[in-house]
């Protein structure tokens, strides 16, 4: 029973999501390199959707996972940095000033190394690469790791991270759309528009929002602009006060309580009685009505990004045939992407934070030495998903996009190495 509890207690914890993202990614390189790739390849090629007469409407089941699974998980993106922002590490300038400083110098360092060595080619157009962060591979390592460095490093990270999502955010919004088209985007505005009046009334109802959701994501995808950023608009416009006040539900609960007694409600029956089971929904209901729409979302997106949506994304998007003719000589995507996870990441990250120090502009939080800042820009290095979802936006033709992938891969391999032996070498230092 205690064997059971602990692989459970595992399996909900926060570095389990890593973990599992990572046996994922194994799986798609052992199915890539195996007799059954074509096999593989064709499945994510087949178009899925629905014919009406002589019509079909859909698409190939890659795209459903890259611009519709991989919605969902930028909308968590969006209500994790929405939820940072008003009450979290990034809710003031003290506060968010030093880990948002090191995030921006950890995504321009990464992203010059790559332009610079591939200016002037085909390729220079995937300088977002290498400036992603994959926090919940990052956290997850530092998770592993434990008592062995201290809270506020984990806490910095996050910060971090979230910021770099941000950016990468705002880099896929200005870089990585197609042609833009005035009425859809106009369209796209409207619904907007909506949103914010929606949530200015007091609209508390998560299904009008993910509605309107639904008709952004069109919208925004036929307007040119990559249609995963409308997950992240509608997240903004998710309301974060709910429709009645803790107080007022502490005192519902009172009233109930009175009512329960005078009412013996607790006279002892398999079958509940039509007054049971109006307490119990007049109980449910109000539940609901207390809970904040924004957080109830994220956290009913929390398992599903963690043990579907992210591992069907590493399923489909690492699996790279490695065949013994593998160019890796095109233009310098190899060195661009590796150079600038594994070298520029911790570099921005440690000069960005020591200027952000040194000009006084914020302070090193408390117990994070500059080993430690270090450290976590190794782990950073760690880019995965954000970088195999820029990969696949930044590159047309195929041979460029798997060479890109597999140097993910080994980038961020070799950045959780080295950053996990700094860190445990750090923590020794310390004893």
């Amino acid at each position: 029973m205690r064997i059971t509890q602990i692989l459970f207690d595992f399996i909900k914890s926060e570095s389990f999501g890593g973990i599992f993202l990572g046996i994922s990614t194994i799986m798609a390189l052992c199915v890539a390199n195996s007799p059954l790739f074509n096999y593989y390849h064709d499945f994510f090629e087949m178009p899925f959707g629905f014919t009406f007469g002589e019509y079909f409407v859909g698409m190939s089941i890659h795209f459903w996972i890259n611009d519709v699974l991989m919605s969902f998980f930028f909308l968590l993106v969006g209500l994790e940095i929405k939820r940072e922002m008003l009450f979290g590490e990034l809710n003031s300038f003290s506060k968010s000033a030093f880990p948002a400083i090191a995030a921006v110098g950890g995504m321009v360092v990464p992203g010059l190394i790559y332009y610079i060595l591939n200016i002037g080619t085909e390729s220079s157009h995937g300088f977002g690469i290498p400036m992603a962060t994959d926090i919940a591979f990052a956290l997850g390592v530092m998770l592993i790791l434990g008592k062995r460095i201290p809270i506020s490093l984990k806490v910095f990270l996050v910060t971090l991270a979230v910021v770099d999502d941000l950016g990468a955010i705002v880099v896929i919004a200005l870089f990585y759309g197609g042609d833009i088209n005035i009425l859809w985007l106009i369209a796209s505005s409207i619904v907007v528009g909506i949103l914010i009046m929606c949530n200015i009334r007091g609209v508390k109802l998560l299904s009008v929002y993910l509605v309107l959701g639904i008709f952004l994501w069109f919208f925004v995808h036929l307007s040119g602009i990559h249609a995963t950023i409308s997950a992240v608009v509608l997240a903004f416009c998710i309301p974060v006060k709910a429709k009645i006040g803790f107080k007022k539900f502490n005192k519902e609960m009172e009233v109930w309580a009175n009512k329960y007694q005078h009412d013996k409600l607790d006279k002892d029956s398999i079958l509940l009685d039509h007054n049971k089971l109006e307490f119990v929904q007049e109980i449910q209901n109000s539940a609901k009505n207390t809970q904040n729409p924004l957080l109830r979302l994220e956290h009913f997106l929390q398992p599903w990004s963690a043990y579907f949506i992210m591992p069907c994304f590493a399923f489909a998007n690492a699996g790279v045939n490695i065949q013994s003719n593998f160019n890796f000589n095109i233009d310098h995507i190899f060195l661009g992407v590796f150079l600038g996870l594994v070298i520029g990441k911790p570099i921005g990250i440690f000069l960005s934070s020591f200027l952000c120090e040194k000009l006084g502009i914020a302070k090193r939080p408390d117990g994070i030495s500059w080993a430690y800042i270090i450290g976590a820009g190794m782990l950073a290095g760690i880019g995965f998903t954000m970088s195999l979802f820029v990969s696949g936006l930044a590159f047309t033709y195929e041979e460029a996009k798997e060479l890109s992938k597999i140097t993910i891969l080994l980038a961020s391999l070799t950045s959780c190495i080295i950053g996990v032996v700094f860190l445990l070498l750090c923590g020794k230092s310390k004893n």
